[in-house]
């Protein structure tokens, strides 16, 4: 026989030979992936993962309405916190105050995300929301600084810092919770939901500023308009915690708890996982896929704060528009993101999440400076068209990254990994994007820079999703194959598909 002229270790360890040998392939296949039993697979409950959307999407909702207010009442804070004098000066200040929360936020990630590997995502994120609301909450009660000079400026950045701190536990939990939860198989509607979260908050709070300030007008907002929307994140927080806390804790945790997904991996891989909440070894063995999280994080950001947060001040600050008149047409256009994300997220469970991550980051390199060339043209039409045309590009990365970022760690480590991963990333790119986009301006005297930036961030972002693996429809990372039904599940082992490789 063939096989006792090769041996069986040269066989296996010869794909070429494998193939000509049919039977020894399929001996070897199934000694590398036992066949699935039905005590492998977990079945869903659609009640539960509904639940488990809900509250984490309201607690992502909750996050970007305190960075949409921030954002968009970014003129009027940097009146009220910081000594009169040249605007673009208070304006930078409001803006750098906008930026410290985030170098707070791999510090949050380091001691959330771990923490969440260890004791639990939903305690976690149950503390993150918290924080959150406080942090939010408090921002509405200081006084200006025309009152207490400059204890104004300086409560302003203790509270922010509070904000970043809880949100560094936010994102990577809140996308781990409903990645665990969902279906392999529509993982990305269902992670979808998250980013519906995010445009649900940018929406709520342009809209509740644009109704404050056509109703106050500058003066009243200035005065007092400015403190409502961070006073109404309170009772929006009290909320998302109890919905949270009415959660169970997700599938995957569980089964890891039990200790049977680790056993299961290392018996059909023979790979060692990390142990739970390990920093070192997240740094150590993972240090390649953070690198690829930092990059598609850091282009994510970019092109998202740049349109959602920093357009606002673009259109009032750069091109004249009246700060009503700008919000009035980035609503227009995140309703319009809304309409699409969960169609996205759908077809990223279709097609798979690298094609529409890769449409998103073309769709920035080639059409951010036409977009930004139309929004100069000054007139309605013009600029509705040129943020139109990248909103489109975004919906692409906003329905479909919730679902591949959480896909590229194992379970015993995804929370504390992409924690870190996201947040450093978010800090070194995401919240200083006005910031950055502000001072180039200043500097250069193009106002092209928001759409040069954006291209530059696209680029690294291509380089990054071409580099990524494809994880749609696949079980996550160090965890058994998740299904929607018993009956799917049935099929599965009646198939006898060999157990996924972890």
């Amino acid at each position: 026989m063939a096989g006792s002229e090769a041996g069986p270790v040269e066989i296996d360890a010869d794909p070429e030979a494998l193939k000509r040998h049919p039977t020894l392939f399929r001996a070897v296949r199934r000694r590398r992936n036992p066949p699935l039993r039905r005590t492998d697979i977990t079945v869903t409950d659609e009640a539960a993962v509904k639940r488990a959307v809900k509250a984490a999407s309201l607690g992502n909702a909750m996050e970007w309405f305190d960075f949409g207010i921030y954002s968009y009442l970014a003129v009027t804070i940097g009146q009220v916190f910081f000594p009169s004098g040249d605007d673009t000066v208070q304006l930078l200040s409001s803006f750098a105050t906008f930026a410290v929360s985030f170098l707070v936020r791999p510090l949050g990630g380091l001691v959330f995300g771990p923490m969440g590997d260890k004791i639990g995502r939903k305690k976690v994120l149950a503390l993150t929301m918290i924080m959150m609301a406080i942090g939010t909450f408090a921002i509405g009660l200081i006084p200006s600084y025309a009152t207490i000079g400059f204890w104004a400026p300086a409560l302003l950045i203790l509270f922010r810092l509070v904000q970043g701190f809880s949100t560094g536990g936010e994102y990577g939990g809140a996308s781990t919770f409903i990645a665990e939860y969902a279906p392999d198989r529509r993982r990305g509607f269902y992670g979808s939901f998250l980013e519906l979260g995010t445009l649900a908050g940018y929406v709520g709070a342009a809209g509740l500023v644009t109704l404050l300030t056509a109703a106050l007008g500058d003066d009243g907002m200035e005065s007092w308009g400015w403190r409502v929307p961070f006073l109404v994140a309170g009772p929006i927080g009290l909320v998302g915690l109890y919905l949270r806390l009415r959660l169970d804790e997700t599938p995957a945790f569980r089964k890891l708890e039990e200790g049977s997904t680790h056993r299961a991996s290392e018996a059909a891989s023979g790979v060692e996982t990390t142990a739970k909440g390990d920093v070192a070894r997240i740094f150590r063995d993972y240090w390649p896929t953070l690198v690829l999280c930092v990059c598609l994080v850091g282009a994510y950001n970019i092109t998202d704060y740049m349109l959602l947060s920093y357009m606002p001040t673009y259109l009032s600050d750069e091109m004249g528009y009246s700060e009503t008149h700008g919000l009035l047409i980035l609503i227009v256009t995140m309703v319009v993101l809304m309409l699409l994300v969960n169609t996205v997220g759908r077809l990223s469970d279709r097609v798979g999440r690298k094609p529409l991550l890769m449409g998103g980051m073309l769709g920035f390199l080639v059409l951010s400076l036409p977009s930004f060339l139309l929004v100069q043209q000054g007139s309605l039409a013009a600029v509705a068209a040129g943020m139109l045309m990248l909103g489109l590009s975004l919906v692409c990365l906003l329905g479909t990254m919730s679902a591949a970022l959480p896909a590229l760690f194992p379970t015993p480590v995804r929370y504390g990994s992409l924690s870190i991963g996201y947040n450093v990333s978010a800090s070194l790119f995401g919240g200083t994007t006005p910031l950055v986009i502000t001072a180039l301006i200043s500097v250069t005297g193009s106002k092209l820079m928001p759409a040069y930036y954006a291209m530059a961030a696209a680029l690294v972002g291509v380089v990054a999703v071409a580099c990524m693996k494809e994880t749609a429809r696949r079980p996550l990372a160090g965890s058994p194959p998740s299904v929607a039904t018993p009956e799917e599940a049935a099929r599965l082992v009646e198939s006898q598909a060999p157990m996924p490789r972890f």
